[in-house]
């Protein structure tokens, strides 16, 4: 069986290695600081070295999805998600303006590295840059270990540009114009000056050229959850979109779907898990099942997996709160039976009033909803041929992979109601007080990991995913997601049908009753919702796509054309105009939409998004420790300056960096 990497760098390298270069590389090096401190020589002189550094980048990446904030409230994810069509901040318990976004995010506020239960604006800054940092440093260093054949150097030379290439993909669909950093400074620099996001786009994709040439294989690589090569090539792909070379996108999908390897897997396989609990929630076994249970992303028999982020062992697991974070509350005060009882209780196994037919704790976790699906993710998103198509198993309730509220039962035995199905009202009255945050439905396929800990107490009604002892290994890229690039690549270019077999071959694979006949760009989109969910960073794809429709010039599905001119240089909330991104906050999201808020029993919630957070702001953190210089903030920020000198070539930045005043 092929070997897979458990983040224990120690079973990379030896122990005395690791230490050394914890030790040497001070805390500076691990943590986030700003762009202008200085970097000390550090020894790098050994392979061991390099590989050490590359392990912490690999590792890191799992970061920018589950590192915990307070209280495991929240993840990073999750932050791209409400920033997009697919859902929104849920806790209605939180401040009137937790989700008044046009308002509170500046280029001051909302940085926090651990924001709690807030948004993750510093963290994605922060977690960029130190990537950056990591993959700068083999690039710097590699040149001086002695007796590395030219293969070996290019292996390491080509997984630092995969890691500095991916970050900065993100970064410039995140914060737009940003400081583009390729070396590790022997003296202190002060004097940045932001560059344009097409011009770091064409540095990381000449990059990224050079990658898909010199990494290996996966089975060249001694583990899995190394960068290899279909990893390089999905990214360069991503990278020849947003350059607007549509053909040579296409051109490398081909390669990775037909020459390297990789297929869909269409059938069950490796380990069956039955879920937290059959008897109250059953599953049918099914390949889409399979194919997101952790324990099946990492075996050889998975021939879909481009990349995986392995996330299991002592030493370094990240627990994931999956269940708690992006379930409903279904367990709330707020959700009643007809007869006044509360809907669903979290009842212990131990407990004598325990049934494990209605043991919902277990079978779907205690949510919290701190992200709550859009209502568009829930139904819409699924409608093709004007049918929702519930035989899709990624929208199946039958086989148990997605839940409908109304398909959990009353579990308290003193309600006359007890065994009825969950609903929303009872004739006029309303019995879901907060649909917010209390009452949608959700992909269990997608959010269900095993608590260990919870599982081994029999007293424990605090199911929340994966903890200490549990698997949650993640894709980082599959081919699933290759096919629906080419898709968008042959949109793009003007070949709708090859874009709808693409996409319908996708939708085969889920079991799905309608096929398309015909894609538009939105339907593309709905797919990778339907696909992709928790595994794309939804914000930056959106962005992404925003920036290719208006280099493509093709219509979105309601007509509208962009123009590169403007399409991220626009502010306000009304609704026309904007980017792309921002066509589908207005047709299917609830910001703006009640400008008074939202009331809950909690109080009233505001809900607002702006055209121009169509980037987030530079932070001001930053701007300010670039004291010699000035980097460019966003359109419609406080700071924004047209004049403020930008980049308009790489080449031009990367030989500025060595110039310090």
């Amino acid at each position: 069986m092929k070997r897979y990497i458990k983040n224990k760098i120690s079973k990379l390298l030896p122990l005395v290695v690791v230490g050394a270069l914890f030790v040497s590389c001070s805390k500076d090096f691990l943590e986030p600081d700003p762009l202008s401190i200085f970097e000390p020589e550090t020894t790098f002189t050994t392979e061991a070295g390099l590989q050490a550094t590359l392990a912490i980048a690999d590792k890191s990446l799992r970061n920018n999805y589950i590192h915990f904030s307070y209280a495991n409230n929240s993840v990073p994810i999750g932050t791209e998600y409400v920033f997009s069509d697919m859902a929104k901040y849920g806790k209605t318990d939180a401040s009137t303006t937790a989700a008044d976004y046009a308002n509170i995010i500046t280029p001051t506020g909302t940085f926090q590295r651990d924001p709690g239960d807030g948004i993750y604006l510093g963290f994605y800054w922060d977690e960029g840059y130190n990537g950056i940092k990591f993959a700068n440093t083999v690039l710097t260093y590699v040149n001086q270990v002695q007796n590395l054949s030219d293969d070996v150097k290019k292996k390491y030379i080509g997984q630092a540009y995969f890691h500095r290439a991916y970050r900065y993909l993100n970064l410039v669909y995140q914060f737009g114009d940003i400081p583009l950093v390729t070396k590790i400074l022997e003296v202190p620099k002060q004097n940045y000056s932001s560059t344009k996001k097409e011009a770091i786009i064409e540095m990381i994709t000449a990059d990224m050229e050079k990658a898909v040439e010199w990494v290996p294989e996966q089975s060249q690589l001694p583990y899995k959850g190394l960068v290899n090569k279909g990893a390089c090539r999905q990214l360069l792909i991503k990278c020849y979109l947003a350059s607007g070379r549509f053909a040579e996108a296409e051109a490398q999908a081909d390669i990775l779907i037909n020459q390297s390897g990789y297929s869909l897997m269409k059938n069950t396989f490796g380990t069956f898990d039955q879920g937290g609990k059959p008897e109250t929630w059953k599953i049918t076994r099914n390949v889409i099942w399979d194919l997101h249970r952790p324990e099946n992303k990492v075996i050889a028999a998975n021939t879909e997996a481009i990349l995986i982020m392995p996330n299991s062992g002592a030493q370094s697991f990240l627990g994931f709160a999956s269940m708690r974070i992006f379930g409903p509350l279904w367990a709330s005060g707020n959700l009643r039976t007809p007869d006044g009882k509360q809907a669903g209780l979290r009842i212990a196994s131990n407990n004598a009033n325990y049934n494990p037919l209605y043991d919902y704790n277990k079978a779907f976790g205690r949510g919290i909803a701190t992200i709550s699906a859009s209502y568009y993710s829930q139904v819409p998103m699924w409608v093709v041929n004007n049918v929702e198509d519930k035989q899709d198993l990624r929208h199946n309730s039958t086989v148990g992979n997605w839940v409908n509220m109304e398909n959990l039962k009353y579990n308290d035995k003193t309600s006359t109601y007890f065994g009825q199905n969950f609903r929303m009202k009872d004739g006029t009255t309303l019995l879901a007080r907060d649909s917010i945050r209390d009452y949608f439905d959700f992909p269990l396929y997608k959010i269900y990991l095993h608590d260990v800990v919870q599982e081994a107490n029999p007293s424990s009604t605090d199911f929340q995913g994966a903890t200490t002892g549990s698997i949650a290994h993640m894709y980082l890229y599959r081919l699933a997601e290759t096919y629906l690039l080419r898709a968008e690549a042959r949109f793009y270019r003007g070949n709708v049908a090859g874009a709808t077999q693409d996409v319908n071959v996708i939708r085969q694979r889920a079991g799905a009753a309608q096929m398309y006949s015909a894609v538009t760009i939105g339907d593309i989109c709905a797919e990778r919702g339907r696909e992709l969910y928790l595994e794309e960073w939804r914000n930056v794809e959106l962005k992404r796509i925003s920036h290719c429709l208006a280099m493509s010039g093709k219509p979105d599905e309601w007509g509208n054309t962009y123009s590169l001119s403007n399409w991220d240089k626009q502010s306000g909330r009304d609704n026309a105009g904007g980017s792309y991104w921002w066509q589908r906050i207005v047709h299917y999201t609830l910001y703006n939409k009640y400008p008074n808020g939202i009331v809950v029993p909690n109080g009233t919630k505001i809900y607002s998004m702006d055209k121009r957070n169509n980037y987030w702001p530079i932070p001001n953190s930053a701007i300010t420790a670039n004291i010699k210089g000035k980097l460019s903030q966003n359109f419609g920020y406080d700071g924004y300056d047209a004049s403020v000198k930008v980049w308009d070539k790489w080449q031009d930045a990367v030989a500025d960096e060595d110039k310090v005043e």
